[in-house]
């Protein structure tokens, strides 16, 4: 009886491995088990940095409401607190992004945000 080596599906392993570590250097994209390692740590790192994108961008929309905030007489969270009671349900994407390129339209959000305040507390 001939010997089954699996040679089709073996290769096939081994090339979508080399094509995952496109762009490596040396041993790390040369050699199998080195690649493979490499390839592994890579994607956790891939997994991890998904979910930590996510936090720094929201914090960097919240130094920047922050700012603006500031700038119209109100702390950040004064201001959050003001839109909630106001019943605004911008995000805080949406408020970065008005921040920077409308201040206009932002510094009447923070408006409302102070009416709602004043109403609330009276």
């Amino acid at each position: 009886m001939v010997r089954a080596t699996n040679a089709v599906a073996a290769h096939r392993r081994k090339k979508r491995l080399t094509k995952q570590a496109k762009g490596f250097v040396g041993d790390r994209r040369n050699h199998l088990r080195l690649t493979s390692d490499a390839v592994l740590r890579a994607m956790a790192y891939n997994y991890r940095h998904r979910k930590e994108r996510k936090r720094e961008f929201r914090s960097l929309w919240i130094v920047r409401i922050s700012a603006a905030a500031k700038i119209n007489g109100l702390s950040y969270s004064r201001l959050i607190n003001g839109l909630k009671l106001a019943k605004c349900e911008l995000d805080r994407k949406v408020l970065s992004d008005i921040a920077i390129n409308d201040p206009v339209t932002f510094a009447s959000i923070a408006e409302q945000a102070k009416h709602a305040l004043v109403k609330h507390a009276a």
